[in-house]
């Protein structure tokens, strides 16, 4: 593998649709490889635009403007990051020669609830929960009477929880049908989930370099609202559930091709494992790597998308817990206590230009064990201020 040095013309450039936290520590892995780094979002002073080479603000839905940056820079590969996109840009760009990862027909069954949660059930046969999809409020007032309360409620396109919901009456159907129309992405059809009775949640991260694939510890997590909000590794597993959890990972990311981290959440029940979604990128939960390996979730996605070789130390457990912010602002600043920085633990925060309430702006991270690790998390957070 050969590197140059960035803005030469013979550099290897990496393209990010979408320039938030994640995408910053990608960008920030892929500069420590001598790569050139562009990042396009739909606002300015996105977090990766600001340790990015070229940064683009663009309606990232416009085929033609997103195409129009993609033929100008002529990246060596394109990392979407978010799911509101273009997927026609990523087909044509495709088409064309450019190099999308993993690839445009992995990224356009990912981005849609209904394309993924169809491919896994119906095409490869994956165990995952009752679902129906609907398009209409009369339709999801009948598909939760079928399906029984409570149920989930999810745009087929959205992001970090938007638009997401839990209908546990029927009084609650109007509401959650209000509620989907908050989605980053496309509301247009709902995915309603039979509420499965689950012990506890993780994300499989999942590499692959066209070599190989490797999996990182089990990254436990809890979510609030469809979001992100604490997650820690390992997660304590039974070695069945574990065994059963990385075939389902291995048999999904296979069935998606191309190269990169995937980020694969799955339902655990005692040893039986259900498969909730993917995400063709390093994944919110897995932030905690940072802290816990020697390579991070974004520097495997870098060397993968590079085919390098995947090894990586896993240090030991740690957590890690996201900050939201409290307030609106346009100019926010936030504020952090010192005792966040200590032996084992510290703070990233994403500069993000403006915060709005239950934005995530911050995440602390502590390397202990998980216990002690998910408790003292907790409490670092309370030490963060945004105004």
């Amino acid at each position: 593998m050969k590197f140059t040095a960035p803005l030469q013309k013979n550099s290897t450039s990496i393209m990010l649709l979408g320039s938030g936290e994640l995408g910053k520590e990608v960008a920030i892995e892929a500069q420590r490889l001598g790569l050139e780094v562009i990042a396009l979002d739909r606002y300015e002073n996105a977090p990766a635009h600001l340790v990015a080479h070229h940064s683009y603000v663009v309606d990232m839905q416009d085929e033609e403007a997103v195409l129009e940056i993609i033929r100008k820079e002529k990246p060596s590969y394109i990392l979407p990051e978010i799911e509101a996109i273009s997927i026609s840009a990523l087909f044509k760009a495709e088409a064309e020669g450019f190099h999308v990862i993993p690839n445009a027909d992995a990224i356009n069954k990912t981005m849609n609830r209904k394309n993924i949660r169809k491919f896994a059930a119906e095409d490869l046969h994956i165990k995952t929960g009752p679902y129906q999809f609907v398009d209409s409020l009369e339709m999801l007032r009948e598909t939760a009477n079928t399906l029984g309360y409570p149920c989930v409620v999810k745009p087929v396109m959205s992001s970090s929880g938007h638009g997401q919901s839990i209908m546990r009456s029927a009084e609650d159907v109007e509401k959650s049908w209000e509620i989907a129309k908050e989605a980053r992405g496309d509301a247009s059809e709902l995915i309603v989930e039979a509420f499965v009775d689950f012990d506890y949640e993780i994300t499989m991260l999942s590499v692959r370099n066209g070599v190989e694939t490797v999996f990182c510890e089990p990254v436990g997590h809890v979510q609030r609202d469809g979001d992100y909000i604490f997650s820690w590794q390992p997660a304590q597993m039974t070695p069945l559930a574990l065994q059963r959890s990385q075939e389902i990972a291995q048999k999904i990311t296979d069935g998606l091709g191309g190269r990169g981290l995937f980020g694969v959440e799955l339902f655990i029940k005692g040893d039986e494992v259900y498969f909730s979604e993917v995400s063709p990128r390093p994944h919110d939960t897995g932030m905690v790597t940072l802290i816990t390996q020697s390579q991070s979730e974004f520097a495997l996605h870098v060397r993968a998308v590079l085919g390098l070789p995947l090894g990586f130390t896993f240090y030991g457990e740690g957590a890690s817990a996201a900050y939201k912010a409290t307030n609106e602002s346009q100019t926010p600043i936030v504020e952090v206590d010192k005792s966040l920085f200590s032996e084992n633990s510290f703070v990233r925060i994403f500069s993000k230009p403006e915060s709005h309430i239950a934005r995530r702006m911050a995440v602390a991270l502590v390397f202990d064990k998980v216990e002690k690790a998910l408790e003292k998390s907790k409490q670092l957070i309370t030490k963060i201020t945004d105004m």
